[in-house]
């Protein structure tokens, strides 16, 4: 079931697991999970490119901002594709970022999901 970032504002984490560059899994105090990752296609890519901050500061904390921002770049023949999709978290102690990259032949997804488990 996919949701939308949106929808972990007001909640405490209380556990971030970055695996590799694929997937993260963000656990609330209330032990409902969210799985944030692409899934890949055989002509695109898709993977966290970024992390600007501390996850540290999202643990056991209230979080206040959960956002998402897009960019996108198609080349002037259309055959190559190129998606930024920005996450910016927010609690009191700080704030983090995670830049994930997407580049494909511009037929594919280059969208970032997010799942609660």
């Amino acid at each position: 079931m996919y949701t939308e970032i949106k929808e972990l504002i007001g909640k405490t984490l209380v556990k971030i697991e970055q695996i590799d560059k694929e997937e993260i899994i963000f656990t609330t105090s209330e032990g409902d999970k969210y799985k944030m990752y692409h899934e890949q296609d055989c002509c695109e890519s898709v993977e966290i490119d970024d992390v600007n901050g501390d996850y540290e500061d999202l643990l056991n904390t209230r979080l206040n901002v959960a956002e998402e921002r897009t960019n996108e770049n198609l080349d002037d023949d259309g055959d190559f594709s190129q998606t930024w999709t920005f996450y910016e978290f927010r609690t009191r102690k700080g704030s983090v970022n995670i830049k994930w990259l997407g580049e494909s032949n511009g037929y594919y997804s280059e969208s970032v999901e997010i799942t609660k488990m």
